[in-house]
């Protein structure tokens, strides 16, 4: 298991522990034909990032609804929240943009014994960043 934050919640046994996680990383690059050759690139910026969070939480460890719902509230209000793991390391800021789960086990009530999950974030750009005013020089 990997501890990982994003904002205020944490990804632990307690919640959601994630067993897998995925990062992409794009770069844009600008194209242009020629003849009889290979198109010519221009770097034009980064692309994008995203990184997914995937595991399986058990009815005995913790309740997983609760800890999905309040990642579908987080989502609902659309704000960028720093990820960091539980090395130090921070990613960036991210929204999330997908949440998917799965029922098994199910008991007689209808409570599922496991819940697999599967949470998608993308990076963007530092808010705070965007209001920062530079002095003349």
């Amino acid at each position: 298991m990997h501890l990982m934050a994003l904002g205020m919640f944490l990804f632990e046994i307690g919640t959601l522990a994630h067993d897998e996680m995925q990062r992409r990383t794009d770069w844009q690059f600008a194209r242009s034909q020629r003849v009889g050759a290979r198109d010519a690139t221009q770097y034009t910026g980064p692309g994008d990032e995203t990184i997914s969070l995937s595991g399986a939480v058990y009815d005995e460890i913790a309740d997983g609804r609760v800890s999905l719902d309040d990642l579908r509230t987080m989502a609902d209000d659309g704000e960028a929240l720093p990820l960091v793991g539980g090395d130090g390391i921070v990613y960036g800021n991210f929204v999330i943009t997908a949440i998917d789960e799965r029922h098994a086990f199910l008991l007689a009530d209808g409570r599922a014994r496991r819940i697999d999950f599967g949470i998608d974030l993308l990076r963007v750009d530092d808010p705070a960043a965007r209001n920062i005013v530079q002095a003349p020089a």
